[in-house]
């Protein structure tokens, strides 16, 4: 089983790597809101493109987008679980509303098959439903740590990925920061932080369908319970639900997993996975790589969601990807423990049209983490020619707080 690659370490400071040369310049723009149509409430990581063109984003977790285009925008799409698939005209600053997709199945609808034979059929096309041909793709990616309920790092770039055909290997695949920037709390309380390894890389490492070894590999598959759930609304097509439970002990911690497999294709469209918390023991070993002498870490959860957008011709490819760490640390012989909440996210932003490989001078490593290659916030129109996750509120507090230092 591959590790979740986190270390808990100290900051020593702010590094002064340069950006690269800016590579896009989009000079159209579209801002808005995502509602529940129902609650009114803001909805978050809501998939927001534009129909027949690449580029793409998600809403933050105040139901907030910003989409730009190198053309005129004219229509904007707008896609999420259990809901209908909104495309609504680009007139000015949007708020939309979403409505839950009304579940009616025809009898031929209903599936009774064996949970398991439809994931090892929706494992088998694989090779030939995701992308066959390499490709170059623009992406955002965002970490964030939480102390509590106040931030206390966020790290941000725009990134290359570029990901061979999926034929089983990773080997092949590398990311290339474009440009990036970080901001750590000067707290002498706030020492304590998380690192994770591989940065945006966490697209190629975290990529369930090509990367097997984390959870589809011949020896894992047997130890998991299929059941087959209610089915499911994913940009108005059917889903087929099935969950896997651990039902074997074995010497490392298992994952609980939804997935959403599209009936007509049986194409992976959604993969939600949580590690097994049951033995602390064995989900520390696949969690820390290592931390401070003195310090204990009780990890409480770790989840990937990944997204996959079906494309014209019936192909697939990884659209969103999201970690979530949650976990607890104290100093021994402290009374009180102190708990943490570090989040990765990456978009897939664009496509490029020629999938030129990065080069290996290039190549972001695995073993390197952001922090350490990027320049402090200092340029408040940073991202302004990029397709972006805007922040949220709470987060843009939170950035005007660190950089005060308070």
């Amino acid at each position: 089983m591959r590790k979740w690659l986190v270390l808990i370490g100290l900051f020593l400071g702010m590094c002064l790597a340069q950006a690269q040369t800016d590579s896009l310049r989009l000079g159209f723009t579209v801002r808005g809101k995502v509602l529940d149509g129902d609650t009114g409430k803001p909805m978050e990581s809501v998939h927001v493109s534009i129909p027949g063109r690449t580029q793409a984003t998600v809403t933050n977790a105040d139901g907030v987008f910003v989409l730009k285009s190198e053309k005129e925008i004219r229509e904007v799409v707008f896609s999420y679980l259990g809901y209908r698939t909104r495309r609504v005209s680009a007139d000015g600053p949007l708020t939309v509303r979403m409505r839950r997709e009304n579940l009616q199945l025809s009898e031929a609808s209903i599936v009774t098959a064996d949970p398991e034979v439809l994931v090892r059929m929706a494992l088998d096309k694989v090779w030939d439903s995701y992308c066959t041909q390499p490709e170059l793709l623009e992406c955002f990616y965002r970490e964030t740590l939480q102390k509590r309920n106040r931030y206390t790092y966020v790290a941000e770039a725009v990134a290359r990925l570029y990901k061979s055909a999926y034929d089983g290997t990773v080997y092949r695949d590398a990311a290339a920061l474009e440009k990036s920037r970080v901001l750590v709390s000067q707290r002498v309380s706030d020492t304590l932080s998380v690192k994770t390894q591989g940065g945006p890389n966490q697209a190629i490492s975290h990529d369930i369908l090509k990367n097997n070894d984390i959870l589809f590999n011949k020896e894992d598959l047997p130890l998991y319970r299929y059941e087959m759930q209610l089915p499911a609304y994913i940009n108005d097509r059917l889903q087929f639900v099935v969950k896997m439970t651990p039902a074997a002990v074995v010497d490392y911690a298992l994952y609980n997993v939804q997935l959403y497999i599209d009936r007509e294709n049986l194409t992976f469209t959604r993969i939600e996975a949580s590690l097994d918390m049951s033995n602390q023991a064995k989900a520390t070993r696949m969690l820390l790589v290592r931390k401070p002498l003195g310090l204990r870490f009780f990890p409480e959860e770790a989840t990937i969601v990944l997204n996959y957008r079906q494309l014209e011709g019936g192909r697939c490819r990884l659209e969103y990807f999201r970690t979530t760490m949650r976990f607890a640390c104290d100093w021994r012989k402290r009374l009180f423990k102190t708990r943490y909440t570090a989040v990765n996210e990456l978009v897939i932003t664009d496509v490029r049209p020629e999938a030129t490989p990065i080069s290996r001078a290039d190549r972001f490593k695995l073993r390197e983490f952001l922090p350490d290659k990027a320049p402090e916030f200092y340029d408040p129109d940073f991202w302004k020619d990029y397709n972006i996750i805007e922040p949220s509120e709470s987060l843009e507090h939170a950035i005007g707080r660190l950089k005060r230092g308070k």
